[in-house]
């Protein structure tokens, strides 16, 4: 029992765990870029009134801070889309490497690939619509165009599954799933009782 508690958990275990929630972030993100794309208008007007911060308390201290012109806000708007839909390839690709299974180095390079493409949306949503959207440009102050309950959800939600690709488990996880690493602890339980008869005689 304590032999087996010793071991690295199922390198297969841990790659299916680690597919399910790349992947499911993957469709999201999939979504939310479709949609923007699909649905262009919709968040357009979002990104409009947030930069122009029309629907702040509007203080004079802060509205030199707006956006108004148009062309400007469009720009925004598509380097977000951008951003998402590079962010979804990223995170498929990773979503397939993980489901190809842990032989060799498959996994080393899918956590590689899960790791820049969940950085890459806690990037958008932390730095882009929490620090930027919701403090530089006020959004918090915004009844009508408010998006940082989403934004903060999206990015705890990464943040934590950034975390559970990183545990000391999912690097020995990692480590079990190389070429020769199941066959070192079985000849070194091998070798251990006979040293220990040995030293007894």
């Amino acid at each position: 029992m304590s032999e087996r508690a010793g071991r690295p958990r199922s390198p297969r275990a841990f790659s299916v765990i680690s597919g399910v929630l790349t992947g499911t972030i993957a469709l999201y993100i999939t979504l939310v870029a479709f949609g923007n794309i699909t649905d262009f208008d919709t968040n357009q007007q979002f990104v409009r009134h947030v930069l122009a911060m029309d629907t702040t308390f509007k203080d004079e201290d802060l509205m030199w801070r707006a956006i108004e012109s148009p062309a400007l806000q469009d720009t925004a708007y598509i380097a977000i889309i951008v951003w998402e839909s590079l962010a979804a390839v990223v995170l498929l690709a990773a979503t397939a490497m993980w489901c190809a299974g842990p032989q060799g180095d498959r996994v080393r390079r899918a956590r590689q690939a899960s790791t820049l493409g969940l950085l890459m949306l806690m990037l958008l949503f932390g730095a882009g619509f929490i620090a930027i959207g919701g403090e530089w440009f006020a959004m918090w102050q915004s009844k009508q165009w408010n998006g940082l309950e989403a934004a903060t959800r999206v990015f705890v939600l990464c943040g934590l599954v950034l975390l559970l690709l990183h545990l000391p488990s999912a690097e020995r996880a990692e480590r079990a799933g190389r070429p020769g690493a199941e066959s070192a602890p079985d000849s070194a339980s091998e070798s251990a009782p006979d040293s220990a008869f040995g030293s007894a005689r």
